[in-house]
C-alpha cells in the first residue's frame, strides 16, 4: 500500500499551481506607464509626488511587481486619476445585445415585449414594449417600481383614481406593486422602454 503523505506532497503543488492561476493578478504597468507619459511626468516626479522610490515604480511598469493598495492610491493621487484607471485594460469586454437577437414574447393584453438587456443584469429588467391603437393590458402588477419612457405613439396609463396620458419623451414612474393598466391611444403603435425589477414575472406571457 502506498504512503498516503507522499500522495499528499505530489498532489499539493498541482493544487497550488491551479490556486495560483486563478489569483492571475491584473496587469496594470503599461497602463500605469501610459498615464504617467500623457500628462508629461518623469518616473523622478513621479516618486517625488507619491512617495516611492523610482526603482520599485520602474518594476510596478514593467510589471515585475505587484503593487498594494496603498501604492496604487499613492499612485492615483501623484497621477490625479481614479485609482479604477489603472485596472481599465483588465476590465472585462463590454457586453452588447444586437436588436436583431432580442428575445420576444407577449405581455398584458397582447403587447408584444422585447428583452432589450437580454437578461444579463441581476437586479433590473430592461424592455421595450409596442402597444397598438385600442389595445388594452388589462390591471397586473408585480414587484418594485416600473419607469416608462416613451420613444413614440401615445399611452394612457390608469392606476387606481390617476389617469396619465403619455406621448413621445415623456418619463413615467408608477408603483408597480398596484394594479395598473396602459392603454394605447392615437392612431400609431406606442413604443416605450421600461426599466422594471427583476424578479417580477412580467415575461409570463406567451414567448415567440
Amino acid at each position: 500500500m502506498g504512503d498516503p503523505m507522499k500522495k499528499t506532497v505530489t498532489a499539493e503543488p498541482r493544487r497550488a499551481a491551479i490556486r495560483s492561476r486563478r489569483r492571475a493578478r491584473p496587469a496594470i504597468g503599461p497602463q500605469v506607464r501610459r498615464l504617467r507619459r500623457e500628462r508629461g511626468l518623469t518616473l523622478a516626479r513621479v516618486a517625488e509626488r507619491s512617495g516611492l522610490n523610482v526603482g520599485y515604480l520602474s518594476q510596478i511598469e514593467n510589471d515585475k511587481a505587484s503593487p498594494s493598495l496603498e501604492s496604487l492610491t499613492a499612485l492615483a493621487t501623484a497621477m490625479e486619476v481614479p485609482i479604477t484607471w489603472f485596472l481599465v485594460e483588465s476590465s472585462p469586454p463590454p457586453r452588447v445585445i444586437r436588436g436583431g437577437s432580442r428575445r420576444q414574447w407577449r405581455g398584458p393584453g397582447g403587447a408584444r415585449v422585447e428583452e432589450v438587456d437580454g437578461g444579463i443584469p441581476r437586479d433590473v429588467r430592461i424592455t421595450q414594449t409596442t402597444t397598438t391603437p385600442g389595445q388594452v393590458t388589462g390591471p397586473h402588477a408585480h414587484v418594485g417600481d416600473e419607469h416608462h419612457i416613451v420613444l413614440s405613439g401615445r399611452l394612457r396609463v390608469r392606476q387606481g383614481q390617476h389617469t396619465v396620458e403619455l406621448g413621445p419623451g415623456d418619463y413615467l414612474l408608477l408603483d408597480a406593486t398596484l394594479p395598473h393598466e396602459v392603454e394605447g391611444i392615437g392612431s400609431e403603435p406606442a413604443v416605450v422602454v421600461i426599466f422594471s425589477h427583476r424578479s417580477d414575472a412580467a415575461e409570463a406571457g406567451r414567448e415567440e
